[in-house]
């Protein structure tokens, strides 16, 4: 077995979940479609939450900077409430397929992911050698966080709910797109500061070049998750790759 070396102490490992702890399939085949599926209804069943207006807000406020750039989205109205569930669920489905990281979507989806969760409608997939590694980890009293375009909310309900159990007490911190983009090296600056750690003792895995060069930027160290499926990423300097994580950190070192 190959045996990734890194260069710091490492006192945090950060974590990319699609195509990094969790195959890309599961989010994309069954994961989206559940959500896409399910919007309506839940739309209409939740629309007076006081969560959920705070969501339909920044729908809002996201349709008016689409508008301003020129990307023709639907219509979103709302003079009546027949009218404004029509035309969200609409735009909705048009951001979910374009797999827009639109913030106030990511939140609506994880809602509608913790019914499924909870009706056993939805059980969620890690790759087998995540949850030996996690255990490894903590073990080893580095601190497991995770970072992705999904809410808080999904990523907690998606390691809750593995074959494996209740992960989630093996993971510190839980880091969405409200501490800003998986591609702007400001947001791995604010991690690091959130965590109160030197950025060069993070190990940043993720799937996507983009995302591991903005974490560099900023002196975390990096490593590309080379897991079966995973969309070949454009040339870049990033080139450590691990295609499991029994590859990083074992006990011997």
């Amino acid at each position: 077995m190959t045996v990734i070396r890194l260069n710091e102490p490492i006192r945090a490992v950060l974590l990319d979940i699609e195509g990094t702890t969790t195959p890309i399939d599961f989010v994309s085949q069954v994961l989206f479609p559940y959500a896409r599926r399910h919007v309506a209804d839940y739309l209409a069943r939740h629309l007076s939450d006081e969560a959920l207006q705070a969501d339909l807000a920044g729908l809002r406020a996201e349709h008016s900077a689409d508008i301003a750039q020129g990307l023709n989205p639907p219509a979103l109205r709302d003079e009546s409430t027949a009218t404004l569930l029509e035309t969200a669920v609409t735009y909705l489905h048009w951001l979910i397929d374009r797999d827009r990281k639109s913030t106030p979507l990511k939140s609506l989806e994880g809602k509608i992911w913790e019914e499924g969760f909870r009706t056993d409608e939805l059980k969620s997939e890690v790759f087998a050698d995540v949850p030996r590694a996690l255990a490894r980890w903590h073990r080893q009293h580095r601190r497991i966080c995770i970072y992705s375009s999904g809410s808080v909310l999904a990523q907690q309900l998606l390691f809750a709910h593995t074959a494996a159990g209740d992960l989630t007490g093996l993971i510190s911190n839980f880091f969405d797109t409200r501490i800003g983009a998986k591609k702007e090296a400001e947001s791995y600056r604010r991690i690091a500061d959130a965590l109160q750690l030197p950025p060069a003792t993070i190990v940043f895995i993720s799937d996507v070049t983009a995302e591991l060069e903005a974490a560099h930027a900023v002196g975390l160290q990096c490593l590309l998750s080379m897991r079966p499926g995973n969309p070949l990423q454009p040339p870049s300097e990033m080139k450590i790759e691990v295609a499991s994580f029994d590859e990083i950190l074992r006990d011997a070192e």
